[in-house]
């Protein structure tokens, strides 16, 4: 009965109200209220704060979100296990990817991985932003750069550069940077992070390391939508080698700059700072690793 109630505590925290964890759980809002209580009176805590139009997670409710969430992943886990074989890999994976890379290689890893592993299901999230990753649920997301949240786990997919590139098209019209100031003159197109706006571009490396401040006439926070906006000439884009190798290789883009470069950007799996991981989703991860081009990693 506590697993039960422990469901049902997430269940009203992810829909945010005990009308609609009835709704979705098929019980009476009455039942619903009588479990939650049973369910505090067993921890001897309120889990939420109620008012008559809302409820909202107390510091005991949060901790306990996280704790039931690891609990009942491994309880899932080990129920797998024993009905389908020691080999069987079951259950959901909830995964946030950079929207280009969740569309390119990232999607491909999980098409072969579901398909050799058919018990599994994914949930793809895309977003070029910050995530939550333990309030959201997730139990993989991939990221660039250096992570600043000691308490997660991180495992290395490589290191990749990040280009500068334009398409012939917008070049014939403005012209080629031939040095990294040179770009103050010219339309770049950037990127927003969260709250965070990616218009400062570093290179060089070592003691020559600086940055460039950048302008531009568009800025989005879909990586995706501004590769876009480079390939159809609006600008100068920095993006990832591994969302624009391609169109490198095909000449719709052109590679700038290449001898001022930085070092290549760490690209990581985070991971929740769980006791134990799930074996679908430390499965995935091996499979992810060894998803990961690796033809064009430290320039393309």
């Amino acid at each position: 009965m506590l697993l039960d109630n422990l469901r049902l505590f997430m269940t009203i925290s992810e829909k945010g109200s005990l009308v609609a964890a009835a709704r979705e759980t098929g019980m009476s809002t009455t039942t619903v209220s009588e479990r939650l209580a049973a369910l505090e009176a067993h921890y001897g805590v309120v889990l939420f704060n109620r008012t008559t139009r809302s409820i909202s997670l107390t510091e005991e409710g949060r901790t306990l979100i996280d704790g039931a969430r690891s609990v009942l992943s491994e309880v899932a886990d080990l129920d797998a296990r024993i009905r389908h074989g020691a080999e069987t890999l079951s259950g959901l994976i909830r995964i946030s990817a950079p929207v280009d890379l969740g569309r390119s290689f990232i999607s491909r890893a999980i098409e072969s991985f579901t398909d050799e592993n058919p018990a599994v299901s994914v949930e793809l999230s895309l977003s070029d932003g910050y995530v939550d990753l333990v309030g959201q649920g997730f139990d993989l997301a991939v990221r660039f750069g250096n992570m600043m949240d000691s308490t997660l786990r991180l495992r290395s997919l490589g290191r990749f550069q990040r280009l500068v590139c334009a398409s012939p098209a917008y070049l014939d019209r403005h012209g080629t940077p031939e040095l990294p100031e040179d770009l103050v003159g010219h339309n770049c197109l950037v990127m927003r992070f969260g709250e965070s706006l990616d218009n400062v571009w570093e290179f060089g490396k070592g003691s020559k390391r600086h940055r460039v401040a950048v302008r531009g006439s568009r800025i989005v926070n879909d990586g995706w939508l501004i590769r876009s906006w480079a390939l159809a000439g609006h600008g100068i884009v920095l993006k990832s080698e591994l969302d624009v190798a391609d169109d490198i290789r095909a000449g719709t883009l052109v590679s700038l700059l290449a001898e001022h470069l930085p070092p290549p950007n760490p690209l990581q799996m985070m991971f929740p700072p769980a006791r134990a991981q799930p074996r679908r989703v430390s499965a995935f991860a091996d499979h992810l690793l060894a998803s990961v081009p690796t033809t064009e990693r430290n320039g393309a």
